[in-house]
């Protein structure tokens, strides 16, 4: 990554970006939360819980390689505030539809965080 390919977007703008943009790309019934990764300033927390009687929830981690570049990786999903084998059909389909809207997301705030 070149200097001048970095994120200098505060990170809390970014969570508030997030925020009001997630909801825009997800189904309107899904929730999601996020927050600011502790540890990492380039990184987000996302949580979505889906719509339906399913009660799934997902945890992703979301990290800027660069100023474009969003690196999606699945921690947790739960059923009913139960962990559940990520494996599955049904859930890896969901996986990769939230991976998608994840990084439409990004995509959606590029003029923000190439600034």
């Amino acid at each position: 990554m070149s200097k001048s390919d970095q994120l200098r977007i505060d990170q809390e703008e970014l969570v508030q970006a997030w925020s009001r943009t997630l909801p825009t790309v997800l189904d309107a019934s899904d929730q999601a939360k996020v927050w600011a990764d502790g540890v990492h300033s380039n990184a987000l927390r996302v949580h979505i819980t889906t719509a339906g009687r399913s009660l799934y929830s997902f945890d992703f981690k979301c990290t800027y390689v660069d100023s474009r570049e969003v690196q999606v990786e699945l921690v947790d999903v739960e059923r009913d505030g139960r962990n559940v084998d990520e494996r599955t059909d049904i859930i890896q389909t969901l996986v990769d539809d939230y991976v998608r809207h994840l990084h439409e997301c990004a995509q959606q705030l590029h003029a923000l965080t190439t600034q």
